[in-house]
């Protein structure tokens, strides 16, 4: 064991190859990338929308279907902590282009499957391989990008943060009303084979580096996989098995744990690790990473209050959802480039870009707890303008913090930090919030119900029944705006104390 660091130090460090010069071709490979990781994020967001209309199609039970979002969702994050390591020994451009590909073939497929089981396991697949995709965006950009426009180049990242999810909506009601239920899964095909070309052929195709397979982290493969995936799993399902009260959410969020951190100790002190954990002693990497999970928490709900208060109180389907989501979605190709541009003047300091982001999105989350049953789609178009430029403002700072200073050989190691925590956080908000909506939602039904109790005759009221459902949905989703603010609000108070003031990469 003592021998085994000192003769595999070698493959670890070796340096990269020399930088491509940076042109038309290797744009060109990195809008691919982006493009993939869009198709991919909408892939995910779109099944989950539709998945109503798909389980109606296919005959598929509400329970059963609830497990092709986690399985998913779990191999999705696990591929995002594994293919860093992945990329650097097959090289960036296979693992990409094979990532496409299967992702591609596993959407055309999912509508032809005879059964459940075949189905998951496509999903799987497909969730493995569009997993994989965000970590060699963010690694494309670090490594090909000049030091001037590299902020830019992480912005297109950012894009799978704010503009992805919000289009998700849109583009599921688009398919199943107009196209079919199947196009919920086949959209992935056009995005994805124009994404193959430009990949192949704009990046650079580095030399293998199989001599890394002999220092393989295989303990570490057998420790992380299962302690991610049983946690995934057992966040999302956790509400609809009602937590600790069934014995699979103990096992699966119990065993993942124990195994997570084994896992951890392991990667400590493997020579040639999936994660490097000395990382976090950097002050800007731990404040990025530790924000990262409450603007991820808000962004999901800000997505999921007015679309669950329309659709319950006033019967909205998504397509009539749909112009709440874009009043976000689309206007983000614009603010992000803005918000990026803003965050490379030298003169800005980017921790009070983030701190004004948030106190946005807590302004628009306050605005949002004034709400009422009388609430229809147009009263929700103010909170939505002002995340405009609140969702970028929240989290370009968070990648400029991450990522400055970074030695080239940790780039894959950051990546899979941040892709990672990226996606088990978007897992830990649905579980939270799931959690908060039946426990208010319980809440308030006992409270009215109570005093409906002490008033004569009330129960003779006609549509009562009805009136006290939009009363309980509209006061939970209150509720859940005033806990968002108060969570992006807190995120506030940490940056005059953790985070250091960084500048924007230059040229040298």
């Amino acid at each position: 064991m003592s021998a085994a660091p000192i003769s595999g130090a070698v493959p670890a460090a070796a340096p990269s190859p020399p930088p491509a010069v940076f042109g038309l071709r290797l744009a060109t490979g990195l809008a691919g990338v982006l493009l993939a990781v869009l198709v991919s994020g909408l892939n995910e967001n779109i099944t989950k929308v539709a998945l109503a209309d798909i389980r109606g199609a296919m005959g598929i039970a509400r329970d059963d279907a609830s497990w092709l979002v986690a399985l998913y969702a779990a191999a999705s994050v696990s591929a995002m902590a594994f293919a860093p390591w992945c990329s650097v020994t097959f090289s960036l451009r296979r693992l990409t282009a094979a990532a496409i590909i299967v992702c591609m073939a596993a959407g055309v497929l999912c509508p032809f499957a005879p059964n459940l089981s075949v189905l998951l396991v496509l999903r799987v697949v497909q969730g493995a391989a569009g997993g994989a995709l965000p970590p060699m965006l963010m690694t494309v950009a670090l490594r090909f990008l000049p030091p001037d426009i590299k902020l830019y180049g992480l912005g297109g990242y950012a894009l799978s943060a704010t503009f992805g999810p919000s289009l998700g909506t849109p583009l599921a009601a688009f398919w199943t009303e107009y196209l079919g239920w199947q196009w919920a899964f086949w959209q992935v095909v056009p995005g994805s084979i124009v994404a193959l070309l430009m990949v192949s052929w704009g990046l650079p195709q580095d030399p293998l580096r199989l001599e890394r397979l002999h220092q393989f982290d295989w303990r570490g493969l057998l420790l992380g996989l299962p302690a991610i995936s049983m946690l995934v799993v057992g966040l999302l399902q956790g509400e609809r098995l009602a937590w600790f009260a069934s014995p699979l959410i103990g096992v699966l969020l119990g065993g993942g744990l124990l195994l997570l951190v084994l896992f951890f100790f392991n990667e400590w002190s493997h020579p040639l690790p999936f994660f490097k954990l000395q990382l976090l002693s950097r002050r800007n990497l731990s404040h990025a990473l530790l924000t990262l999970g409450g603007v991820l928490f808000v962004l999901l709900a800000v997505i999921l209050i007015p679309s669950s208060y329309l659709a319950q109180v006033h019967a909205y389907r998504p397509l009539q959802t749909a112009p709440v989501m874009l009043m976000v979605a689309l206007p983000q190709l614009v603010a992000l480039p803005l918000v990026a541009a803003l965050c490379n003047i030298r003169a800005v300091d980017c921790r009070w870009v983030l701190a004004i982001g948030l106190a946005l999105l807590a302004l628009s989350c306050v605005l949002g707890a004034r709400m009422s049953p009388d609430w229809i789609r147009t009263h929700f178009y103010l909170l939505q303008a002002v995340q405009i430029f609140a969702q970028p403002m929240a989290v370009i700072p968070l990648l400029l913090l991450a990522t400055t200073g970074l030695a080239p050989q940790d780039g894959p190691f950051a990546s899979a930090w941040f892709n990672t925590i990226k996606g088990m956080s978007a897992v830990v908000a649905t579980g939270v919030l799931e959690a908060l909506i039946t426990r208010r939602n319980h809440f308030h039904s006992t409270v009215l119900s109570e005093r409906l109790g002490n008033l004569p005759g009330a129960v003779d009221v006609p549509g009562l029944a009805q009136r006290m459902h939009a009363q309980v949905v509209t006061l939970t989703s209150s509720d859940l705006y005033l806990t968002v603010a108060a969570i992006a609000l807190a995120m506030i108070l940490i940056i005059p104390i953790l985070p250091t003031r960084v500048f924007p990469p230059r040229a040298a």
